[in-house]
């Protein structure tokens, strides 16, 4: 018999077991974290070279082994100490696509105690220019395209020290070095430079996507970063024992997936916490191979999954549904994919059943909840969870807590609607050079995220929408996602996305944009009296816009919503 989640939580964190927790002091505030893990990202690092002659990272047609991205990055640490002088602390940045230089310049960076500012590769030059002056960025580590953007607004950057590029667009001159010349002749023997590095010591800015203003800069931790490891690792566990897998099983399985080669296909940006934790860190500690590709294309995914043996893909159900649909499907040996995680989006029952038709060795199916300012994952759903709560993100691990008030900080009962707050070893220490804005989100300990949910009386939760994104229609509060939910469970609706739409009178009314199967999906009329079962009748929309292309998703992989409510407004 299964057990329960109260059950499987005790049993892991007992004394003595892997996942036993700690408590630790961090700003005169008490926190839960992992007794076991590494302490720092140098030590990650330096623990990957006992991976040796793995593959580590594939990219059209290369490799790196462990070895020599070991080296490389090590040669890197020095290029930046001893030439551009940067110190425990210093910010250097890094604006390129998903590239293995991306890799060597992120743990190169974190490992001699800088401080890693990924930067958006979708940004213009002018945004560029202002991630770098808010971080107080003193090395940019670039490609050529990233660079010549940076290029223009030089002057606007007095700070800079230099400029490190891969693939120049022209020949690196002035404060542009060559990045590719600083892995020539690299020593056989060559190690990390040591540097004392704490757990609380900061370690990364991530930039928040700005869906409500100017983009934040999250200032996280070793600690942040690393706590993901045991994070994952728990939760294999605990979907073994849910699963009824006793734990001397448990042990046996996990040991047999940790021997067997494992590749995992790149498909999000590693400039965002999802690419850079959920796949570059997860890979480096458990020894997987990523195969990163130029760009996300369907049929060239099919490829890299038959040909790289891919095991795990993480990505949108946008995405998802371009490998189900791709007319060369059928072509390809996709038997090796048995893990997939999702989330960014709804996934509708017709994408979870056509899964198993398409991937036959497919074990897991996953969702989860996570947030910028919460290092990646916050809560997970899989197995048998995800089947039955199919609308839910899933529950927290042990070391993070969950917490839903009200407008007036109270905390509410179970099945009650407010805003989620989260308090744990991943949540970060504040925003950059923003003081204003971390007193408002974070407080005594506990982020305030913005999303609005419920929880239940086990633990799993259930998002309705963000806070700041709800329509606001006759003083009557409509939360998008809610709407969107119940769109996508219509046949021939692939996506949904939601939005406020302005009217005279009302002040809003609902507006909803389908991507749809040409001549599957209902008409108007039909689709409204479908909806009215399930939702009050001021949350159905008045207007819909129907199109057969994928609805365009931002930098994070998640539907654009204000790219498509611009448009369509601006249409008529």
């Amino acid at each position: 018999m299964a057990m329960t989640p109260a059950q499987i939580a005790a049993t892991l964190t007992a004394p003595g077991s892997p996942f036993e927790m700690m408590e630790f002091e961090l700003d005169g505030i008490r926190r839960r974290g992992w007794k076991s893990g590494p302490g720092s990202i140098a030590e990650l690092v330096q623990g990957s070279l006992a991976h040796g002659d793995r593959t580590y990272i594939a990219y059209q047609g290369d490799s790196l082994t462990y070895r020599e991205h070991y080296q490389r990055v090590a040669a890197l640490a020095a290029v930046l100490i001893e030439q551009f002088e940067v110190c425990k602390g210093e910010r250097v940045a890094i604006a390129m696509r998903n590239l293995p230089e991306w890799s060597i310049a992120f743990w190169a960076i974190t490992a001699i105690g800088a401080v890693a500012v990924p930067l958006n590769g979708w940004w213009t030059s002018q945004e560029l220019c202002y991630g770098l002056v808010d971080s107080g960025s003193v090395v940019l580590i670039a490609d050529g395209e990233r660079q010549q953007r940076a290029a223009n607004r030089l002057q606007e950057l007095p700070g800079l020290r230099g400029i490190l590029v891969t693939q120049p667009v022209t020949a690196p001159e002035g404060l542009c070095n060559s990045l590719d010349a600083v892995f020539d002749d690299i020593a056989d023997d060559i190690s990390l430079p040591t540097v004392d590095i704490q757990p609380d010591d900061p370690a990364t800015i991530f930039y928040t996507s700005g869906s409500t203003g100017k983009p934040k800069g999250a200032l996280g931790t070793h600690r942040n970063f690393c706590s993901a490891l045991p994070t994952a690792t728990y939760v294999g566990a605990w979907k073994a024992l849910r699963a009824g897998i006793d734990l001397t099983q448990m042990a046996e399985a996990m040991a047999a997936m940790q021997a067997r080669p494992r590749a995992s296909l790149l498909t999000v940006p590693l400039f965002h916490v999802t690419g850079c934790i959920g796949t570059l860190l997860l890979n480096l500690a458990h020894a997987g191979k990523i195969v990163m590709m130029h760009k996300w294309d369907p049929q060239e995914s099919l490829r890299l999954i038959e040909k790289e043996h891919i095991t795990s893909f993480l990505g949108v159900p946008t995405m998802v549904w371009h490998l189900l649909d791709s007319p060369e499907r059928e072509h390809y040996d996709l038997s090796s994919l048995e893990s997939l995680s999702f989330g960014g989006a709804p996934a509708p029952a017709e994408l979870r059943r056509r899964l198993g038709d398409t991937f036959p060795n497919l074990a897991d199916v996953s969702t989860g909840y996570g947030l910028t300012e919460c290092s990646s994952t916050v809560t997970f759903n899989g197995g048998a969870d995800y089947v039955q709560r199919p609308d839910s993100v899933g529950m927290a691990p042990p070391v993070i807590d969950l917490k839903v008030i009200d407008d007036t900080g109270k905390v509410l009962e179970p099945g009650e609607l407010g805003e989620i707050c989260i308090k744990g070893p991943n949540v970060v220490r504040g925003y950059w050079n923003n003081p204003q804005a971390t007193a408002t989100s974070f407080v005594d300990g506990w982020f305030h995220t913005g999303d609005i949910g419920r929880i239940d009386d086990e633990g799993f939760v259930y998002l309705v929408d963000r806070k700041k994104d709800m329509i606001i229609r006759g003083g009557e509060n409509i939360y998008c996602a809610e709407v969107e939910a119940m769109l996508v469970t219509v046949p021939g609706i692939r996506a949904a996305s939601v939005f406020g739409v302005p009217h005279p009178t009302l002040g809003e009314e609902v507006g909803a944009v389908l991507q749809v199967d040409s001549g599957q999906a209902p008409d108007d009329d039909t689709l409204r009296a479908m909806m009215k079962d399930n939702l009050a009748a001021y949350k159905i929309p008045t207007v819909f816009w129907r199109q057969a292309d994928a609805l365009p998703l931002g930098a994070t992989g998640k539907v654009d919503k204000r790219v498509i409510r611009a448009s369509v407004l601006a249409a008529g």
